[in-house]
């Protein structure tokens, strides 16, 4: 028995809304899903599961008639659905009544369900948001049927307001696998028993690192599982370190380099730290030229020798400016104001 464990594809999403590449990443997402698909076509599995929040909102009812024909394509793996806390399942949702093919299983309701797979002699437990949040730990007194062979159980949630879980507590309580949903960082809770699938492509800048799926099989009467990294981009974070001889041609130039050797296809966060010439005027936004770049954070700092300007100007509303900063444990945006003030009041004073 083979199995995919997905969640959080998140169909109709428009990742990183108003930059250039925004309505590309809006098509790759339902292209990686068709990848999917397409891959078990060619090698086939007998489940796929799919954690919650397929759709990014409510799905449309063409979406829907799409989807249900990509399963169409694969007959011989039973597809078990749940909609999640983004697609949850409101009043007037077309996941009411739409018509699934028959090798779909769509959990309709808030209710803990349970499905036999007879042919597998396989347990499916599921169920669906009717609500956009839930605070209620619907799976923590849950357990699996009498019954021999494998269970399994759906879970979408987590947070306080989305199903709080208690893994461990769940995990105790005789389910052969967990297939969570809802975190979209891909993590491993119980090797080969629970896991977080994680978005199948990352949708928000601070879903950083590789994403894609579960793949899972039974060997030798144990489930063994390992993640399967599978989306065509990836969030990542560039360093560049400063120093005082640095200037906005060789920031550039770490950039590029950087960018060369992580790969262009991927979609940055830019920090800048380090320390700098106080007369060097930097300029971040040129960064975004380079590449596929969401934001740049500069968190680098003019060298200035805090003492000594401190005794230079001492007496005056310079040295008065230092002193009280230099008498306070400064967080971060107190850092920033003592030397964006300083340089103000520097070049003032000049």
């Amino acid at each position: 028995m083979r199995f995919i464990h997905l969640a959080d594809v998140h169909l109709g999403a428009v990742p990183d809304r108003g930059c250039p590449w925004s309505s590309r990443r809006e098509e790759e997402i339902w292209e990686t899903f068709r990848r999917v698909i397409a891959g078990i076509r060619e090698n086939p599995v007998d489940l796929l599961f799919i954690a919650g929040d397929l759709f990014h909102r409510q799905p449309l009812l063409r979406e829907l008639k799409e989807v249900n024909n990509l399963f169409s394509t694969i007959p011989d793996t039973r597809v078990y659905l749940m909609a999640g806390n983004h697609d949850y399942i409101k009043a007037d949702s077309f996941y009411r009544d739409f018509q699934w093919e028959k090798n779909v299983t769509f959990f309709k309701n808030e209710q803990l369900t349970c499905v036999k797979d007879e042919k597998l002699d396989i347990y499916v437990y599921g169920l669906s948001y009717e609500h956009q949040e839930i605070e209620n730990p619907l799976y923590d007194s849950i357990h699996p049927a009498e019954g021999e062979g494998v269970h399994i159980l759906l879970a979408h949630g987590g947070d306080a307001k989305h199903i709080p879980m208690n893994i461990k507590s769940i995990a105790a309580s005789g389910f052969d696998y967990i297939a969570l949903g809802h975190i979209h960082k891909p993590q491993i809770l119980i090797r080969d028993n629970a896991a977080y699938a994680g978005a199948l492509e990352p949708v928000d800048r601070n879903d950083l690192g590789d994403h894609g799926y579960i793949e899972g099989h039974l060997e030798n009467g144990r489930l063994k599982t390992n993640f399967v990294p599978f989306a065509c981009r990836s969030y990542e974070q560039i360093l560049l370190m400063l120093r005082e001889d640095s200037t906005q041609a060789s920031l550039e130039d770490m950039l590029k380099a950087d960018l060369a050797n992580k790969g262009r296809m991927n979609i940055y966060r830019i920090v800048i730290q380090g320390t700098r010439a106080p007369e060097l005027l930097l300029l971040p936004e040129r960064l975004k030229s380079f590449g596929y770049v969401t934001e740049v954070l500069d968190e680098s700092k003019p060298s200035y020798d805090l003492e000594a300007l401190q005794k230079k100007y001492s007496g005056t509303l310079i040295g008065d400016y230092i002193s009280y900063f230099l008498e306070k444990d400064r967080n971060a945006v107190e850092e920033k104001a003592l030397y964006y003030g300083l340089q103000a009041l520097l070049e003032t004073s000049r």
